[in-house]
């Protein structure tokens, strides 16, 4: 193993080793307990992120192991459900898309939102405005939002948004992924940085939240509803019974 390799794994084990002791110290308690209110009152956990961060919306939103009342917003909505062409979504267009300001309003209209859905909304910066907006359109219209952010990035840039808001700033609840600024981890010679770890770390909360969520419902005598892999006997079945007591409030396209 080579000595750069040696250090990224460290900088990762240390990293989910501190998420771990916060979440061992009842960090992550306040986000679970208001994550299973919303599932006991009927409602559905919206996930939503953009670039990297659309990850950990995935984490949450329609996997094996996951809640089923869960579903995923995505900028590529605005082209499969709104009236944006296709090139909107090419690589170049979808960095503008994120940053629009002005596309917020038009993504909350276009998803299978209810009054009593809460929102988990995961950016490394959170200053983009399509992250920034959103969370503002949820805020406005009363549901509790929830963030996954890196503090130390977020902090040390200059909000992007008209409001002047970074989604830290907007959540009711708020969870350090503990990303080092610009993300990277590992300096490279002659400039620039490699090891990412906020897809990780993310990854990380996004199952801590679950498990705990299900934790909560469990000591409330309630049968947390659970996806179980499509891929064992019996999956299907299983699944499909299940979503089918949300029909038209849940989405997960690819």
């Amino acid at each position: 193993m080579s000595d750069a390799i040696t250090a990224y794994s460290l900088e990762v084990s240390s990293r989910l080793d501190v998420i771990t002791e916060w979440a061992l110290a009842g960090g992550v308690a306040e986000a679970a307990a208001a994550m299973a209110d919303t599932l006991n009152n009927g409602g559905v956990i919206q996930s939503f992120g953009t670039g990297h961060s659309e990850a950990f919306a995935m984490e949450i939103a329609g996997r094996a192991g996951g809640l089923i009342p869960t579903s995923k917003i995505a900028l590529r909505d605005l082209v499969l459900h709104g009236d944006r062409d296709v090139s909107a979504l090419d690589s170049l267009e979808g960095s503008v898309l994120e940053r629009d300001t002005g596309v917020a309003e038009e993504l909350f209209k276009l998803s299978l939102v209810d009054p009593r859905d809460i929102f988990l909304i995961a950016s490394n910066s959170g200053v983009n405005g399509s992250i920034v907006g959103l969370a503002l359109a949820a805020k406005e219209r009363g549901h509790t939002v929830i963030a996954v952010t890196s503090l130390e990035h977020t902090n040390a840039v200059e909000a992007k948004h008209p409001s002047g808001l970074r989604l830290s700033e907007i959540a009711d609840i708020v969870i350090d992924n503990r990303a080092p600024f610009g993300d990277t981890t590992l300096e490279v010679s002659g400039g620039g940085g490699v090891g990412a770890v906020s897809s990780i770390t993310a990854a990380y909360i996004a199952q801590l939240l679950t498990i705990e969520t299900v934790q909560c419902l469990i000591r409330a005598g309630k049968k947390p509803p659970i996806y179980i892999s499509a891929n064992i006997p019996g999956g299907d079945e299983h699944n499909t019974a299940l979503v089918g007591q949300y029909v038209g409030r849940l989405r997960r396209e690819a």
